[in-house]
Formats: structure tokens, C-alpha cells, sequence
């Protein structure tokens, strides 16, 4: 087995690593992207002496672009996988590397301590992923250390926010092969089983998946348990009402601020569309209510009077 690194901070790697990281910011990983940043690499073949091309394993594709834009761009490859990497072509050895987990240098840290990721695993290992997959199911599953990206703390639109996040579910629940990797069964299809969502499509690009599927945590940004399907938000009050858990969750990060002023519920939310029950505006509703009374009253004062008259007759 190979053996890792001792497991440290992440800032002391960056000390440590310091030499790799460009000017910007971004870690020179150009030697390990000249095969895994390509869809097909070429080595010498030593036993017969002529230049092998070979297409690369898709998992062990990397897109060097959201590389370079990923949390984790500061890192050389080295600083996570084994040092014996720098060495091509790779030991088979290797494969058997146990890979980092994000506790590993995000738990037990200052640093990180506003992000509450003791909180994140406490929920994580309470969802039905974690309890479903024999404790095989990670972070690495959803998050790809190679390209995961910050989207509501960046105040990305909403709607990308909602794109990243959906693909991440999809990346696994639209994908036969990664599917695989933990159950013998055939995903199923996502159109098919949301058939009972009204307008399907709009929901599907307004809303993340885990704003149904997870148990709204006040203390996460992001709540990680993910419910069974039996358990997943079907009454569309939740969202659409005064009371949005929408406010809890998608909107959580933004619920600062404020359109109070115009009278909206939910004022945050008008920032990115109008959501149906949600975004009611308290000064026409008093003004419809007035109104209705006005016609109700209207409407017995006319009924008086003409009692009052067949009385007469």
C-alpha cells in the first residue's frame, strides 16, 4: 500500500508548496495536464520502442480550465496525491492510494470554522447516501476537488447557482457508469419520476434538486442530509407561501438583503424572478381587502335597500 503524506492544514501546504503556485494564484500543474488535461496521451513504450496513444480513462480526465478556477487551484497535484506521481509513466501501485476526504484538512480548523464542516459531516452521515452505500458513498461523489467552485458565497445568479448545483446530482442520477458505482440497479429516469412537478422544466432550472430533497438546517449554509424520496418536499406550499423554505435554503445566503421597503414577502427573492405565493406585497393586500370589504358591503347595502323597498310595495 502506498504510503500518503502526514495530513496537515491546508495553509502550512501552501507554505510547504509555496514554489508551485504562479503569481496568480494558480499551481503550475502543467506536467501532470500534458496527459490528464488531454482526452488521449502518448508515452514510450519501452518494450517495443515506438510511441504509444492511448485514450485516457474519463474519470482520470481533468479540465484544466475549471482547474484553474476551482477552490483548490492554489494546490500542486503532489500536495494531495503521492509524491511517487512525479515519476511516468505512474506505478500501478498507486491505485491504490487512499485518497484525502475533505475533514482531512477542513475539520478541527480555525481557519474554516465560520463554514461549520464539523456540522456538514454530522448531516452528511445522516443522509440517506451516506446510509444507504455501506459508508462507501464521500464528498468526492458530489464535490470534484478538481473543479468544485464557490456559487451562492460568490453571489453567482441564482440560476447558475442552481445549474451547478443540479448538475452535481445528475453527474450521478443521469449517468449509468458513476451510478454504478454504487448500486447494481439502472437509474432512473428524472423526468419519469418528477412527473407530478407542474411545469417541470422551469422548476428544474429555478430550483436545486436538494432544495426538496434535504432537511433545512439553520446552522449550514447548505444542508448535506439528504432525505429518502418519500421524505422529498411534495406539497407546493412549502415553497410557494409567505413562509418560503426557500428563504431557509436557495435564498439562506442573500436573506440580508432587503426590498422591505416596496412591502414584498420575500423581497430577496424579486431580485431573480417571482415566485407564485411567495412574493405578496402587503400594501395590495390591504388595499384588495378594502377593496372586497368595500364590495361586500356594497353588496349587503344593496341587498337592504331592496328588501326595504318590496317591503313597501
Amino acid at each position: 500500500m502506498v504510503q500518503k503524506l502526514k495530513i496537515i492544514p491546508i495553509y502550512l501546504l501552501v507554505l510547504l508548496f509555496g514554489h508551485q503556485i504562479w503569481a496568480n494564484g494558480v499551481a503550475d500543474n502543467s506536467q501532470c495536464l500534458k496527459c490528464h488535461g488531454q482526452v488521449f496521451y502518448e508515452y514510450h513504450n519501452e518494450w517495443t520502442d515506438q510511441t504509444d496513444r492511448k485514450p485516457l480513462n474519463p474519470f482520470h480526465h481533468i479540465d484544466s480550465t475549471k482547474l484553474h478556477t476551482s477552490v483548490h487551484k492554489m494546490f500542486a497535484c503532489v500536495d494531495c496525491h503521492s509524491m511517487e506521481y512525479e515519476t511516468f509513466p505512474h506505478s500501478g501501485e498507486l491505485r491504490l492510494e487512499e485518497k484525502y476526504q475533505c475533514m482531512d484538512c477542513h475539520g478541527g480548523d480555525e481557519t474554516f470554522a465560520k463554514f461549520n464542516f464539523e456540522g456538514i459531516e454530522a448531516a452528511f452521515m445522516e443522509s440517506v447516501h451516506y446510509k444507504a452505500s455501506d459508508e462507501r458513498f464521500n464528498c468526492w461523489m458530489c464535490h470534484d476537488a478538481h473543479g468544485y467552485e464557490l456559487a451562492l458565497r460568490e453571489d453567482k445568479p441564482i440560476t447558475e447557482v442552481v445549474a451547478l448545483s443540479n448538475n452535481m446530482c445528475l453527474s450521478c442520477h443521469d449517468n449509468k457508469f458513476k451510478y454504478g458505482l454504487l448500486s447494481d440497479d439502472e437509474p432512473q429516469d428524472i423526468a419519469s419520476i418528477h412527473s407530478w412537478l407542474p411545469n417541470q422544466s422551469r422548476h428544474f432550472t429555478k430550483v436545486r434538486c436538494i432544495d426538496c430533497h434535504t432537511k433545512v438546517q439553520s446552522d449550514l449554509l447548505i444542508s448535506h442530509n439528504i432525505l429518502p424520496k418519500e421524505e422529498a418536499v411534495h406539497n407546493c406550499v412549502e415553497c410557494h407561501s409567505s413562509n418560503s423554505v426557500l428563504m431557509e435554503s436557495l435564498y439562506a445566503h442573500r436573506a440580508k438583503e432587503s426590498r422591505a421597503e416596496s412591502g414584498f414577502f420575500n423581497a430577496v427573492v424579486l431580485n431573480e424572478g417571482y415566485i407564485i405565493g411567495a412574493n405578496r406585497n402587503r400594501t395590495l393586500n390591504f388595499v384588495s381587502i378594502a377593496l372586497f370589504g368595500m364590495l361586500v358591503l356594497g353588496l349587503l347595502v344593496h341587498a337592504t335597500l331592496r328588501f326595504i323597498v318590496s317591503k313597501k310595495k
